[in-house]
């Protein structure tokens, strides 16, 4: 005894050339796509080497910055983005504190052309990292002790630029303009 409810074959509308639709036919799978996955501190060294002698000093130290960007392929399409800032406050009495953050982002790439990809692994993605890597330093120079350090803002597109340009005049034996 069959259920009302229930269709039988021959209640079934005909199927003659039924086709499904292609996924890929609209392009859903092969436009470029670029997502952040996460972000975290790889490795982070604070250090206070004169304290508490340091907070006596009247001198106003010098701060020195310096940053370097590196990029590497954890699959097909996952990029790990390293954003590594040193920061070190110096005075004539001697170091007041040195700060190295290494600040990581795993960045989704599908279907991103090379030419199109590096620039952002290396000008955009370090964009987007540099502010929380600025707020962690801000605080990790505040809790050792010293007035929180806000870095100035960073243009990682024109520096990108800019070391493009010097790569392609060192390769066609060139100086760099500016360089003498």
């Amino acid at each position: 005894m069959a259920d009302e409810n229930e269709k039988n074959e021959t209640d079934a509308a005909p199927t003659g050339n039924v086709t499904t639709p292609d996924p890929l036919a609209n392009g859903a799978d092969t436009q470029p796509q670029i997502g952040v996955i996460s972000q975290y501190v790889k490795d982070l060294s604070v250090e206070n080497p004169n304290a508490p002698d340091v907070y006596q000093w009247n001198a106003q130290p010098q701060i020195d910055v310096q940053f370097n960007i590196g990029s590497s392929q954890i699959s097909d399409e996952v990029h790990e983005v390293e954003l590594k800032i040193d920061v070190t406050a110096k005075s004539d009495e001697g170091v007041a504190f040195a700060i190295e953050l290494l600040y990581c982002g795993l960045f989704g790439l599908r279907n991103v052309p090379d030419e199109q990809a590096h620039p952002f692994l290396f000008a955009e993605a370090p964009r987007l990292l540099f502010p929380f890597a600025r707020a962690i330093i801000s605080d990790a120079v505040r809790d050792a002790g010293f007035q929180a350090l806000l870095l100035e803002p960073i243009d990682f597109n024109a520096l990108y630029l800019q070391q493009r340009e010097q790569m392609a005049a060192q390769q066609s034996g060139e100086q760099p303009a500016g360089n003498a």
